[in-house]
């Protein structure tokens, strides 16, 4: 091999070499593509979770609308009511009661 060939092939692997940097490392790069697909793949998975969210609601906004049943368990449950003819007791758990005083 002649000088001029070892120039031309030193020349190769200098710009072959700075293209790889530059695929690499430069702007718009394998390691920014590789970044936003993981952010793409996120993005996914938080549409899926809102659209079954999203889906759960409309199941109850509609059992809410028609089912008189779960109307009543809701109200029961979330806003503490009772129905008709109910009657509520309330039993104290604390430790003195029941209990009679001591008479000094």
């Amino acid at each position: 091999m002649t000088k001029k060939h070892k120039i031309l092939i030193g020349i190769g692997l200098v710009v072959v070499s700075s293209f790889l940097l530059l695929i690499f490392f430069g702007d718009n790069t394998l390691l920014e593509l590789n970044r936003l697909k993981k952010d793409r793949n996120l993005l996914i998975k938080m549409n899926e979770d809102l659209v079954l969210q999203n889906d759960l609601m409309y199941n109850e906004i509609e059992r809410l609308k028609h089912d008189p049943k779960y109307i009543e368990s809701v109200a029961r449950q979330e806003l503490g009511m009772i129905g008709k003819n109910e009657i509520i007791f309330k039993i104290d758990n604390t430790k003195d009661a029941g209990t009679p005083e001591k008479i000094k």
